[in-house]
């Protein structure tokens, strides 16, 4: 999902928690008043919230647990102006870009750790599930970065029919699309065809070293573009 899309779905989410929040009205008992609100409303406001937080930030999150707590009593409207709150926050966050930075660096250190793995395995001269690996690693922060540009990785097959683009096509759009450089492009081919090698047991048609200049490269070229 890109960044305008999630931009789009947290300004319908506000808007149902406005509405949600319009059916407010005072309620008095012989010992004190207090606000109620349409108690379905909110129940479907929460469920659809709950969902898209657990899908963009995971239910570990902060905003995820803090805004099951506090609507948790569906009937209240001091728990709904908590639970807007808590979505213009969230609105914050995505409309300033910050969500993607957040993933960028965590998908950095799970990225290193992976390449870190791929080192240990050409120590011990598995050359092949090396290749394999760090193959994955190029391929997957290929789609993160078309992600982050807002450029698609999938094509519609048919009518609501999506599949998922080459990793050479991939490659191409980001070079066409000025992310970076033909000499680029040609070193990522380079790598995804020695990966293939390797995931399709052609073991003979390439050394270790080559996919130790392979590891090289690839981090190299990782590391700049996470600094871009």
């Amino acid at each position: 999902m890109h960044l305008q899309d999630l931009s789009r779905r947290i300004q319908q989410l506000i808007e149902q928690s406005e509405i949600v929040l319009l059916t407010k009205c005072e309620r008095t008992t012989q010992r004190f008043s207090f606000s109620k609100i349409d108690s379905g409303k909110m129940a479907g406001l929460r469920a659809s919230v709950l969902s898209f937080i657990a899908m963009v930030y995971g239910k570990e999150h902060s905003y995820y647990s803090e805004f099951d707590k506090v609507t948790h009593h569906i009937d209240s409207a001091s728990s709904a102006e908590q639970g807007h709150e808590i979505l213009l926050a969230i609105q914050s966050e995505i409309d300033g870009g910050w969500i993607f930075s957040v993933k960028k660096l965590v998908s950095a250190e799970i990225f290193a750790d992976f390449l870190e793995m791929a080192t240990h395995l050409l120590e011990q001269d598995y050359k092949d599930p090396a290749a394999v690996m760090i193959g994955s690693v190029l391929e997957e922060n290929l789609r993160q970065l078309c992600h982050s540009v807002g450029i698609e990785t999938e094509i519609e097959k048919e009518e609501d029919i999506f599949i998922p683009k080459s990793t050479d096509r991939i490659n191409s759009d980001l070079a066409k699309a000025g992310i970076y450089t033909k000499l680029d492009q040609k070193s990522v081919t380079a790598w995804l065809d020695l990966r293939n090698k390797a995931a399709h047991g052609k073991y003979r048609e390439y050394e270790k070293e080559q996919v130790v200049l392979m590891m090289q490269g690839v981090t190299d070229f990782l590391a700049r573009m996470t600094a871009k």
